[in-house]
């Protein structure tokens, strides 16, 4: 399994992307940003997104997927999501006043977007992966993906904040390989992080120890401007963790 950073930024700026991943060429975790730089016949390639949840930085670049997209495939670009998630999109997206509505273009029989509901804990098989979501606690309903390529394990939490729902689902699993998760602001930023449901580098520190496993470490979503202070910081929280910071362009293969 090959996963590709399109995006991990917690925001915009020159060079950052918002969170995107695309698997094996074929299956998009979030469209963020970073689906912005992926030529047309990349796109087209494309035939399943899973979504973590319903903010701006993760589904933006579905609108401009579908409005590039249209006419060019000859496949519906299915997005799997959980129905919070799914009603987000119907009624501020693709609801022919932000967007055109293309779950009913160009007709309602051949759709070029089929959203389809997934449930937390129920497996779903793309391709060779197998795709299980998890909940996770953001200011939106979310979860977070294992991603089970039979010879390694991958888990990406999307935005989250402190939850044993994390540490449940992943210490169920027989084997971690690789976790990306986010650490979004400084530690300083303590109060804002808790309001917006983020982790700072001590937050995510304290969380890891429920974690049974021992994975490469992946750190996303960082705030720009606030990279090179995270990253100091996260020196001291994650000692003895094997961590890196993730950057547009990076791949983990799995």
């Amino acid at each position: 399994m090959q996963i590709r950073i399109l995006g991990c930024s917690g925001g915009i700026g020159p060079g950052l992307r918002t969170t995107s991943l695309l698997v094996d060429g074929r299956l998009l975790i979030d469209a963020g940003t970073g689906v912005g730089d992926l030529h047309a016949v990349e796109l087209a390639a494309i035939h399943t997104v899973l979504l973590t949840h319903s903010h701006l930085d993760h589904v933006c670049g579905l609108a401009f997927m579908a409005d590039n997209l249209f006419g060019e495939i000859d496949h519906p670009l299915v997005v799997h999501a959980i129905p919070d998630t799914l009603a987000v999109l119907r009624e501020h997206v693709f609801n022919w006043q932000l967007w055109p509505d293309f779950t009913v273009l160009p007709d309602a029989e051949n759709p070029l977007v089929v959203l389809k509901p997934l449930a937390a804990g129920a497996p779903l098989v793309i391709g060779a992966v197998t795709a299980t979501a998890f909940r996770v606690s953001h200011t939106v309903p979310a979860v977070g993906y294992i991603l089970d390529a039979g010879s390694g394990v991958f888990a990406f939490t999307g935005d989250t904040c402190a939850t044993d729902r994390i540490w449940t689902a992943l210490n169920a699993l027989d084997r971690l390989d690789h976790l990306m998760i986010e650490v979004a602001f400084p530690n300083q930023e303590n109060l804002l992080a808790d309001r917006s449901r983020h982790f700072t580098p001590k937050g995510l520190r304290d969380e890891l120890s429920k974690l049974r496993h021992r994975p490469m470490l992946h750190l996303t979503h960082a705030k720009p401007g606030a990279e090179a202070l995270i990253a100091a910081q996260c020196a001291v929280a994650l000692a003895g963790w094997q961590y890196r910071h993730l950057r547009t362009g990076d791949e983990i293969v799995v």
